[in-house]
C-alpha cells in the first residue's frame, strides 16, 4: 500500500501568493459549506450540529490526506436518503457505527488499490441512481417546505406519499411563503451571479440564509427554526466518544455500511475526476479512498456522519482560485471559526430556508437531460437507466445499484456473445492453400467465454461425410475463459471418439497460455497445435490419410484449470 497524500506534491515551491489564493478560496467555500452542512444534516434526520462537525472534521482530513489537489469533503445530498433510512430504522447511534464501518470498507478499498474499479460502473447506472436520489431528496423536503404537521415521516416511499397526501390540509402558509421566497431568491441569485463579479463572491445559499434569518428576526415569523426544533447550535467543541456497539444489530448494519462506502467512493472519485479536467491534473484514486475511509472513521467519533467529496463545493473551490489541499483545510477551519464565534445566531435560522436550499440542490443534482435524450440510445441503456432510477425512488438505493450492475453485466455478456462468431471457411483458390479432402476448416472470432460457449456446437456437426480432421483457426480469438476451455476439451473428446482430429492454429498469447497451463495442450497433442493455417492444413492432410493419433490419455479431473 502506497500512502502519499497530494499535499506532499504541492508543498515544494509553495509561496505566499498561492497561500493567498488558497485562503480566499477556502474562506469562500467554508462560508458556502455552512448552510449546506446544516441543511443536509436536517434533511437526513440529524441535528445541524452533526452536519457542521462532519464538514469540519471530515473536510479537513479529506483535504489533508486525499489524492486530489482541490477536493472539498463533507456531507452531501446524495447521502440524505441513506442516512435518513438508517436513522429511522436503527437510530443515530447505529448510524455512527455504520459510518465507521463504511470508513473501514473505504480504507480497505484504497489499501487494495480498487480505486480504478469504481470507473467500471456504467454511466447509465450512475445517472439512474443520481436522478433517483434527487427525486428522493425532493420528496423528503416537501414536509418542511410546506410546513406540514407530520409527527413522524415514514422512510418507505409509498408510506411517505400517503403521509404527505393525508396531511396536505395542514399546510402552514407563512412557512410556505418563506420557503417559496427563499427558493426564488436562490434561483435568481444563481442566474445573476455569473454575470456580476461581486455576486460571484457571495454564495447563493449563504445569502438566502442571511436574508431569511434577518426577516425572521425582524418580523418574528411564526415558523420553525433551528432553535425551536434543535435548541440551537452549541458554541463549544464536540466531545470525543466511541459509539457503543450492539452485537445484535451489528450484522444488520453491514448492508447500509456497504451502501455508504460505495456511494462515497463513487461520488468522491467522480468529483475528483471532474476537478482534474478543470485544473489539468490527475488525482490518485486509491489515496483518495484512503482519505475518505479515514475521514469516515474519525468523523463519527466527534458526532459526525457520512462524508464524501462534494462536487459543488469542489467546483466553487476551483472557481475561487484554490489549487492545493491547503484551500480545503482552510475551508474546514473557517467553518470552525464561524461556529465558535456565531453559533448563538444560528437558532434564528428558519428551517423553511434550509429546505429551499436542499430543494435547489436536488434540482441541480439530477442529470435530467438524460431523460430528454433517452430515445437516442439503445434499449439496453434505457432499461438500465430507468430500472435503476425506478428502484432508487420506490425501493432502495442498494437494491437499485445491484440491479443496475446485474442488468449491465447481462447486457454486456449478450453483446460480447453476439460478437463471437464461428464460421465454416473453405479455403479460397487464390489463397495459395489447398484444402485436403475430408477436412473441415472454421474461423473463430471474438472471445470464447461462458456466454458464447454454445457457438462451438457447429464443430460437432459432421455435415456431409465424416471428416478426418477439424481445423479451428483462432487468430482472431482474443480471450478464452475456463468455461470456453472446458467446451474445447469436450469437443476434442467427442471428436476423438469419432476418430476425428482437432487442430488449433494461430493461438494468441492468452488462449495459448491457458491451454498450456491447463494441460489441454498435452491432451490435444503437440502436432495438433500449430502456428499457421498452412501448417494446420498440412497436418490435416496427414490425418486425412487415416487417423494416426495415438490413443488420447484418459481425461482426469485434475487436468481442469
Amino acid at each position: 500500500m502506497r500512502f502519499h497524500p497530494k499535499l506532499l506534491d504541492t508543498l515544494p515551491g509553495y509561496d505566499r501568493a498561492q497561500f493567498a489564493q488558497d485562503a480566499g478560496s477556502g474562506i469562500t467555500v467554508g462560508v458556502l459549506a455552512l448552510p449546506l452542512a446544516m441543511a443536509f444534516a436536517i434533511a437526513s434526520g440529524m441535528s445541524p450540529t452533526a452536519g457542521i462537525w462532519t464538514a469540519i472534521v471530515a473536510g479537513f482530513l479529506i483535504s489533508l490526506l486525499g489524492g486530489s489537489r482541490v477536493q472539498i469533503g463533507g456531507p452531501t445530498g446524495a447521502f440524505i436518503p441513506i442516512v435518513y433510512a438508517i436513522v429511522a430504522d436503527y437510530g443515530v447511534a447505529n448510524l455512527l457505527i455504520a459510518t465507521l464501518l463504511a470508513g473501514l470498507i473505504l480504507l480497505a478499498m484504497g489499501a487494495f488499490r480498487l480505486g480504478s474499479m469504481i470507473r467500471f460502473i456504467p454511466i447509465s447506472v450512475v445517472i439512474g441512481f443520481t436522478n433517483g436520489i434527487a427525486v428522493v431528496i425532493f420528496l423528503s423536503q416537501i414536509k418542511d417546505f410546506l410546513g406540514l404537521r407530520i409527527d413522524e415521516m415514514p422512510g418507505e416511499f409509498f408510506g411517505k406519499l400517503a403521509a404527505l397526501a393525508s396531511h396536505l390540509d395542514t399546510i402552514h402558509l407563512p412557512t410556505l411563503a418563506l420557503a417559496a421566497a427563499s427558493l426564488a431568491v436562490l434561483a435568481a441569485w444563481n442566474k445573476l451571479a455569473p454575470r456580476h463579479r461581486l455576486l460571484r463572491r457571495i454564495p447563493g445559499p449563504l445569502m438566502v440564509l442571511v436574508l431569511a434569518t434577518a426577516a425572521n428576526a425582524l418580523f418574528a415569523l411564526p415558523v420553525d427554526t433551528i432553535g425551536t426544533r434543535f435548541g440551537g447550535i452549541p458554541q463549544t467543541l464536540p466531545g470525543f466518544a466511541l459509539p457503543e456497539v450492539d452485537l445484535s444489530t451489528l450484522g444488520k448494519l453491514i448492508s447500509p455500511a456497504l451502501t455508504i462506502a460505495m456511494l462515497g467512493a463513487i461520488e468522491s472519485l467522480l468529483s475528483a475526476r471532474v476537478a482534474d479536467t478543470r485544473i489539468d491534473d490527475r488525482h490518485d484514486p486509491n489515496q483518495e479512498l484512503l482519505a475518505q475511509g479515514i475521514a469516515n472513521i474519525v468523523a463519527p467519533l466527534f458526532g459526525g456522519f457520512a462524508a464524501t467529496g462534494a462536487i459543488a463545493r469542489t467546483a466553487t473551490n476551483i472557481r475561487s482560485g484554490g489549487r492545493t489541499p491547503v484551500a480545503g483545510m482552510i475551508h474546514a477551519t473557517t467553518l470552525l471559526a464561524v461556529v465558535l464565534a456565531l453559533a448563538p445566531l444560528a437558532q434564528h435560522i428558519p428551517l423553511a430556508a434550509l429546505s429551499a436550499i436542499v430543494v435547489m440542490v436536488s434540482f441541480h443534482m439530477g442529470e435530467w437531460h438524460a431523460f430528454r435524450d433517452i430515445g437516442r440510445y439503445s434499449l439496453q441503456y434505457r432499461t438500465i437507466l430507468l430500472g435503476t432510477f425506478f428502484v432508487t425512488v420506490v425501493f432502495d438505493l442498494t437494491l437499485a445499484v445491484e440491479l443496475g450492475l446485474v442488468l449491465a453485466s447481462l447486457f454486456f455478456i449478450h453483446r460480447v456473445s453476439d460478437l463471437t462468431r464461428i464460421v465454416p471457411a473453405p479455403i479460397a483458390p487464390d489463397a495459395g492453400l489447398r484444402q485436403p479432402e475430408r477436412v473441415r476448416v472454421f474461423h473463430l472470432f471474438g472471445s470464447l467465454f461462458f456466454g458464447a460457449a454454445n457457438k462451438l456446437d457447429i464443430l460437432l456437426d459432421a455435415g456431409e461425410g465424416q471428416p478426418a480432421a477439424v481445423v479451428l483457426h483462432m487468430g482472431k480469438v482474443i480471450n478464452i475463459d475456463t468455461t470456453g476451455l472446458e467446451i474445447l476439451q469436450n469437443v476434442r473428446r467427442v471428436l476423438a471418439g469419432q476418430q476425428v482430429a482437432l487442430i488449433l492454429c494461430e493461438l494468441n498469447p492468452q488462449p495459448a497460455s491457458l491451454i498450456a497451463r491447463s494441460g489441454f495442450a498435452e491432451q490435444l497433442g503437440a502436432d495438433n497445435i500449430v502456428v499457421s493455417l498452412d501448417a494446420a492444413l498440412a497436418r490435416a492432410d496427414d490425418c486425412a490419410d487415416g487417423f494416426r493419433d495415438s490413443p488420447p490419455p484418459s481425461d482426469d479431473a485434475s487436468s481442469a484449470p
